[in-house]
């Protein structure tokens, strides 16, 4: 089934939270190790006006249908980060722009360089970029998905994990967006499946690992996605990811979390 891009324009909203009682955190507060990888999911959905920044150099900003959905999906994702930031006030963490701001200057060359990277590859490999930039959109929605339905089963708390699973519905529909994208446009063109392939299986790791330390990477894969649940999950998304068009047999997610010494 298409994806209905103007329905999706028209429906967009911030995910909602008003109704949450937020002050049922002060008699029954989230764990130490929750509370981190929260911090990591927050900082992950801040940054992406970072993503689309370097998206917009790309070929991909030439796609109406593309530029549409990056346009309410960068919106949403920045909702995300407000609702778990104000998860986060409620146990004295503190996140917020200053935060993100510091995170790039940190960055340094590497987060002013990483606009020209994408640009040089995007032009290089034409319009056949946009075919990578879906698959991999994919890849981290999925990702993404999985972690907010696994730390909301994790935790069974009152409040967070209804927050968790609205999070979760908004972050489907970005799935269904680059999902239909990918495969549209793998089919098409074996150029496309080719660079794709070689991208996803030689530089994809799991979503936050260009804004995080390795370490704070590795706990928080290790805290949602270790043990028997865990690794099912893994092999689900790597199940979809390469069911698209030329990404057959890959398993770039278990090998990334193999790597890490995420144990099963």
């Amino acid at each position: 089934m298409a994806f209905d891009i103007d329905r999706y324009t028209k429906q967009s909203e911030g995910v909602q939270w008003g109704d949450l009682d937020l002050d049922a955190f002060d008699d029954d507060p989230l764990p130490e190790s929750t509370l981190r990888t929260l911090r990591y999911m927050c900082d992950v959905e801040y940054h992406t006006v970072c993503y689309l920044r370097d998206l917009l150099t790309t070929p991909s900003h030439k796609e109406p249908e593309v530029g549409a959905f990056m346009t309410m999906w960068n919106r949403e994702e920045f909702w995300h980060g407000e609702a778990l930031a104000a998860v986060l006030a409620k146990h004295g963490i503190t996140v917020d722009y200053d935060v993100l701001k510091a995170t790039r200057v940190k960055l340094g060359w590497k987060d002013r360089l990483d606009p020209v990277k994408q640009s040089l590859l995007g032009n290089v490999v034409g319009n056949d970029f946009v075919a990578v930039h879906m698959t991999w959109g994919a890849a981290n929605e999925y990702s993404a998905n999985a972690a907010y339905h696994r730390l909301a089963k994790m935790q069974s708390h009152p409040v967070l994990t209804p927050l968790l699973k609205r999070i979760a519905i908004q972050e489907s529909k970005h799935i269904a967006f680059y999902a239909t994208q990918a495969r549209k446009r793998l089919e098409s063109s074996r150029k496309a499946r080719v660079i794709t392939r070689f991208v996803m299986s030689k530089v994809w790791q799991p979503v936050g690992s260009g804004i995080n330390t390795d370490d704070e990477v590795t706990h928080v894969m290790t805290h949602l996605f270790q043990g028997p649940d865990g690794r099912k999950l893994i092999r689900d998304m790597d199940t979809k990811i390469s069911a698209l068009p030329g990404l057959e047999g890959l398993h770039i997610v278990e090998k990334a979390m193999d790597g890490r010494g995420v144990a099963a």
